[in-house]
């Protein structure tokens, strides 16, 4: 096996707009893609400098199910901070929490979609 890495990884959800403004703004992650194709809206973000890309799926680009995605971690380095500014945009949080491999804490998107926050321990 030669894979590298993964290239994106669907979030499916009921809105584009709403869903971009959630990961843009609350996130601050970038637009990487927003291209309309013969099934509907190619829409991609990701962190800045990341390997990875999110795909937001609309209705038409697939059969995927809004709100399915679960355990999507995205690592941080301040989770504590991440917290409070996700508590301030109006996003329930659970966590943080400390666990043998860092802190940790849950959160889903607008569509339901489960997402974690990771600051790793050290050692």
């Amino acid at each position: 096996m030669t894979i590298t890495h993964a290239s994106f990884v669907t979030l499916p959800v009921t809105d584009q707009d709403r869903a971009l403004r959630f990961y843009t703004e609350v996130l601050g992650f970038q637009v990487t893609a927003d291209l309309d194709v013969p099934q509907g809206r190619w829409l991609q973000v990701a962190p800045e400098g990341a390997q990875t890309v999110f795909t937001l799926s609309g209705p038409g680009m697939g059969d995927f199910e809004p709100g399915s995605a679960r355990g999507i971690m995205l690592v941080t380095t301040d989770v504590h901070a991440d917290c409070a500014r996700l508590a301030e945009a109006g996003v329930s949080v659970q966590g943080p929490d400390d666990l043998p491999w860092g802190r940790m804490a849950s959160f889903r998107d607008p569509d339901g979609n489960g997402l974690m926050l990771l600051t790793e321990a050290h050692g």
